[in-house]
């Protein structure tokens, strides 16, 4: 009598099938890319031996061009075959440890027989083109991450399709080998999620498209929004959403759209670290990615951008002043006055070339240029005509620069090296030496104007910085301040402060964008036209006036925002009204706004916790994960406080749980960071944006732990005196809401008064 096999069992003789036929395809793959890529090198060796060189008339000339392009064309389509099977090889390899983790059955209503598809991070079809893993981000696949059992339908090519789905079944698989398999009627089942949450953190960000909410899927499949707004609680999956609905736009649109075409902007280079193998793990390259500061910092390199810890400790970064320079307002009030420098008021500056007290090009005569040219000009073709009459002139200057004393004397010490650098070819004859002479006149001058043609195109004639502060002193006349709670005196004093900082080669994060928005509309400067989707990271710490510069940079891009408006720690309460001031920049129409309120970062008492701290906590959902209650121990002394905390780092440790400790700001963390190792205990500081997350233990400022999850967290110095400001709550819940399985916070003196706990929420410890 044959036994019967369980289910378990022919789902894993299945496994071993599919694994078998990878394997097979690899092998195949791998003697494929060896040939392709030798032949390729064969041809590179040997490609004029199979081509005819002959230049004599202008028949053969042209067959020899052929022959040419012949060659370039078979190199080119050996060298793309061993490209595109060396990709399909890397996805292969994903493959072949865990080829997929879901299963789906489902009867179309137009075929006589029901349908099992395995749905795993790329499709994998055997030599018959029959599908044995769909991609995750295939149409079909969506049914998977969307409806529960019964009719459900899916977006094809050919319309929407509706299909009876008749089981789902999930597998946990490792190293080809069935750990797990279960089915479920929901979207997702918690005994998978809870396995997946289950697992520690590391410095690297997992991919997880097994685990999809279904309201997380409908963010990665939105394909007709230009704004989609995520507002989502902390651990709420909306940043690992966002990476995968870049994977699906680029599998999506394929062929049309590359990661090239992609880029994202994220809270810190530490959070970019983080998350650099999410995408290549799902199989494409990464999009571009930077931080807004690198952003802007890059395009002013004369002047020094305020860092993060410099806007953390500034006392004047949320003040009414600064407010009013992050706004919509200011934004359009910058277009305005930019729309009056076409009838006057740009500020120049002159160009000097050999003496340095008398202009080579003065300003007031580029200035009448720059104004002689038609009234209908806009600044754009204005700058342009006022280039190239500049180039022009600069031209028309080089023959009387030549018989000037400065150029006999070069040419007289230059050596005969440099001497015959200036020549054409070494054997280049003249028919006198006065016209050798002149010739060498010109080459030098050429040589020596080469720095002006460079600033004219660089249009370093502008007065930049003085167009700006011009623009400052004319904000009075063109609003009343007063309605932003600013007085005249308030006004005068930052104008004077923004002149100081430009003398001391420095700018505030406040000043930059509408400093380079100026710049922009007074040059014409070409906007980004070739990104085609723009993500916003950690979204409540811009201000409205970066969003709209963005949007002004990439005017093709359709943009995708997320964040958290309950962790705001640069703009505090100013983040409440931030979807109202940026939803008027875009369609209404074409505008869609998800809310994510479930948290599944945390265990259900750390998240039961953390809402508390929030005034409109309430809104935040808790996944049903167990875990200890977060411990609140009372020191005597900060010495106390320091051998509590090595305490509880032991604690952790024995428990296999990599902790951080947060500080509020980086003085703190680095006088703990130095008690601590005086002491014998290894941490590593994480003290600038631009350090890699390491593994261990780690310290680390408030404002560098954005985006972040660590298996525990300890909040330092959680009293009265270092937490008492009412818009310090938004710090205080992301400090505490990067905390997976223990939460724990040391004070001395006082408990911070933003902490009103509810008894059974915690446990009062003593060390």
């Amino acid at each position: 009598m044959v036994k019967k096999l369980s289910e378990k069992q022919k789902e894993q003789q299945h496994l071993t099938f599919v694994i078998d036929k990878i394997k097979t395809q690899m092998t195949t793959l791998k003697q494929s890319i060896k040939t392709t890529r030798h032949e390729a090198k064969a041809l590179n060796a040997h490609f004029f031996d199979d081509v005819k060189l002959d230049y004599d008339d202008y028949a053969t000339s042209m067959e020899t061009a052929l022959s040419i392009r012949q060659q370039q064309q078979l190199l080119a389509e050996r060298q793309n075959a061993w490209q595109h099977r060396a990709k399909a090889w890397q996805t292969l390899n994903r493959l072949v440890k865990k080829p997929y983790f879901a299963r789906v059955d489902f009867r179309d209503p137009n075929e006589d027989a029901p349908e099992t598809i395995y749905i795993g991070l790329g499709s994998f079809a055997d030599q018959n083109d029959h599908f044995l893993i769909y991609d995750w981000r295939a149409p079909i696949s969506s049914i998977y991450y969307d409806g529960k059992l019964g009719k459900v339908s899916y977006n094809a090519p050919d319309g929407i399709q509706t299909v009876d789905m008749t089981k789902k079944r999930q597998f946990v698989i490792e190293s080809g080998k069935i750990v797990n398999m279960f089915d479920t009627n929901e979207s997702i089942g918690d005994q998978m999620l809870v396995q997946v949450l289950n697992e520690h953190a590391s410095t690297q960000m997992k991919t997880i498209v097994a685990t999809i909410q279904r309201e997380q899927n409908k963010i990665i499949r939105n394909t007709k929004s230009e704004l989609l707004f995520v507002q989502g609680a902390a651990g709420s999956g909306k940043t690992s959403a966002i990476l995968q609905r870049i994977a699906y736009l680029l599998y999506r649109y394929r062929g049309n759209l590359t990661s090239g075409n992609v880029i994202m902007f994220s809270p810190n280079q530490l959070f970019n670290d983080y998350v650099e193998n999410v995408l290549p793990e799902m199989g494409e390259q990464n999009m571009v990615q930077m931080t807004y500061w690198q952003f802007v910092a890059r395009r002013v390199p004369g002047l020094r951008v305020q860092t993060l810890f410099e806007q953390f400790e500034d006392p004047d970064v949320d003040d009414a002043v600064a407010t009013f320079k992050n706004s919509l307002a200011f934004f359009k009030l910058t277009s305005r006055y930019a729309a009056h420098l076409n009838q006057s008021g740009v500020a120049f500056k002159d160009l000097y070339f050999k003496e340095a007290k008398k202009p080579f090009l003065s300003k007031s005569k580029i200035h009448d240029l720059y104004y002689s040219f038609n009234q209908n000009y806009d600044l754009a073709n204005r700058m342009s005509a006022t280039k190239e009459s500049l180039i022009t002139w600069l031209n028309h200057k080089i023959e009387p620069e030549t018989r000037k004393a400065w150029v006999s004397r070069e040419l007289e010490s230059l050596s005969q090296e440099d001497l015959l650098k200036l020549y054409d070819r070494p054997d280049q004859e003249f028919e006198s030496s006065d016209k050798e002479t002149h010739f060498l006149s010109r080459k030098l001058v050429v040589k020596a104007l080469k720095p002006i043609n460079r600033r004219i195109n660089q249009h370093q004639f502008l007065n930049t910085r003085l167009q700006y502060l011009r623009f400052l002193q004319a904000v009075p006349q063109m609003i009343d301040l007063s309605k932003w709670g600013i007085d005249d005196t308030s006004w005068e004093a930052d104008t004077a402060r923004v002149k100081e900082g430009f003398k001391a080669r420095q700018i505030k994060m406040s000043d930059v964008s509408p400093y380079l928005y100026l710049y922009d509309l007074v040059t014409g400067r070409r906007t980004e036209w070739e990104m085609r989707y723009a993500f916003i990271d950690e979204i409540q710490d811009y201000t409205p006036y970066q969003l709209a510069y963005l949007k002004y940079n990439f005017p093709r891009a359709k943009f995708t925002m997320l964040g958290d408006l309950n962790q705001a720690i640069f703009t505090k309460d100013q983040s409440k009204t931030l979807l109202n001031q940026i939803s008027t920049l875009f369609d209404p129409d074409k505008t869609d706004v998800v809310q994510l309120t479930k948290s599944y970062r945390s265990t259900k008492p750390i998240t039961a916790f953390t809402k508390q701290i929030l005034r409109q906590g309430e809104k935040i959902e808790a996944f049903d994960r167990p875990g200890p209650l977060p411990g609140i121990y009372a020191c005597q002394d900060e010495a106390h406080e320091r051998d509590g905390v090595r305490h509880l780092l032991q604690r952790n440790d024995a428990a296999h749980l990599t902790s951080a400790i947060i500080t509020k700001d980086l003085a703190s963390a680095k006088r703990l960071f130095a008690d601590l190792k005086q002491q014998g205990v290894k941490t590593t500081l994480i003290g600038s944006a631009n350090q890699r997350l390491v593994e261990g233990d780690l310290i680390l400022p408030s404002y560098l732990a954005k985006g972040l999850e660590f298996d525990a967290v300890i909040l330092w110095e959680t009293n009265a005196a270092t937490y008492h400001r009412q818009d310090e709550t938004q710090l205080m819940y992301t400090i505490a809401s990067r905390a997976m399985y223990r939460l724990d916070l040391v004070y001395t003196d006082q408990l911070s008064p933003l902490l009103r706990l509810k008894p059974k929420t915690y446990e009062a410890k003593t060390f």
